[in-house]
């Protein structure tokens, strides 16, 4: 037998971009990795389709945890650890960045006190300690207070909001070290053509004709065909032993981008993110900013079915929702020296996530979130 206690968190639930997690300031959850994550899960409600039992949407793009904290870095105003919550299993994965949840990490940094805000505008320069990659976010802070309100739109959230501008200094290799880590532009798996790219994301993109795709689908209509699913995570895994990220079957990166040639007139590339067991209703933005350098690399399979637009324009990327716009930096060994888009965020409420936990049993050890071990002198 054994009784159960409470740990209660404060927390802010936001919109990051086209994702929704709570934003949690580090020092308010347990400094044990293992019991933060089994924290997170019960947290969340999972492992759990609908997340019933917890705060989580049921869905990877409102699974998501934002972590913040001050950072003691020279030039560095905050640290961000980003953490996506497995819907279905009790898995934590933190190799990945989330540059939607990036969007809201800068208002709630200012608000959380970290850092003060501006008179007109605030640069908020993040940490993102799961890729060790710094991005300046620049928030609007009209009188010195973080705005919400404001009239940029971005296709996949409805309504207007501040502008948020994100500009990634250096993400090339954000988790293997190189753009390509390969070292080829293309090459194969099981036949199908394929180019292995890490910026700010790493990616395993394929044009979908290969695939018999029209590129153009709806996720729903990809979804539903889960012998496509089942190939595309055989090459998948493949991808992420070539690319150095060893046994990738329990994590999210690498991930996958179908493409096609744009429909706009202004468009770019035609792109359809998987997540990688789902199909992104809109578009992460480390992703897009990865296609986006794909499609302007020669010898990419992106780049065969690109439009690039003149110089100085900035490059669209078409999703199930929209579009978004990619403007690239180049150095002066022509390679991307920085990337930038806008985005938007929203406070949507505050307040404590009450997180059911079992004392310690006799027997110790741990069995998942329903058997959660809280030691007697653990934070609540």
């Amino acid at each position: 037998m054994h009784k159960s206690t409470d740990m209660r968190i404060p927390a802010v639930m936001m919109r990051g971009g086209t994702s929704r997690g709570p934003f949690i300031l580090e020092s308010d959850l347990p400094g044990d990795p293992a019991l933060r994550d089994q924290v997170l899960l019960a947290m969340m409600g999972s492992p759990d389709a609908l997340q019933v039992n917890g705060i989580g949407g049921g869905n990877p793009l409102t699974s998501k945890v934002a972590i913040v904290a001050p950072s003691q870095r020279p030039g560095v105003d905050v640290e961000y650890l980003f953490a996506q919550v497995a819907v279905d299993q009790p898995v934590v994965d933190m190799t990945p960045n989330c540059g939607n949840m990036l969007s809201a990490v800068g208002p709630f940094a200012i608000e959380s006190g970290l850092l003060p805000a501006g008179p007109d505008q605030t640069t908020v320069r993040i940490f993102n300690r799961n890729t060790s990659k710094t991005i300046e976010a620049i928030v609007q802070t009209p009188d010195g207070s973080v705005t919400y309100g404001g009239d940029t739109e971005i296709d996949g959230v409805p309504g207007r909001a501040a502008p948020i501008k994100l500009t990634f200094l250096d993400a090339n290799g954000s988790k293997t070290g190189s753009l390509f880590p390969t070292g080829q532009f293309a090459e194969t798996i099981e036949d199908v053509p394929v180019t292995l790219i890490d910026y700010a994301m790493p990616m395993m993109i394929i044009q979908a004709a290969a695939l018999g795709l029209a590129g153009t689908e709806m996720p729903e209509e990809l979804d539903a065909d889960r012998p496509l699913f089942r190939r595309l995570e055989r090459l998948r895994r493949e991808a992420g032993r070539r690319m150095g990220l060893g046994d990738v079957s329990n994590a999210v990166v690498p991930k996958i981008g179908l493409m096609a040639p744009p429909v706009r007139p202004e468009g770019t590339i035609t792109s359809r993110y998987l997540v990688p067991h789902r199909t992104h209703r809109a578009h992460a933005v480390t992703g897009a900013l990865c296609v986006a350098v794909a499609a302007a690399t020669p010898g990419t399979v992106a780049h065969a079915v690109a439009r690039l637009p003149a110089a100085g324009k900035p490059l669209v990327i078409e999703h199930p929702s929209g579009k978004i716009d990619v403007d690239l930096v180049l150095d002066a060994a022509g390679e991307v020296g920085r990337a930038s888009l806008i985005r938007t965020a929203r406070r949507i409420f505050e307040g404590t996530v009450i997180v059911p936990l079992p004392e310690q049993r006799e027997t110790g050890g741990t069995q998942g979130p329903a058997n959660l071990v809280v030691q007697t002198d653990c934070p609540a």
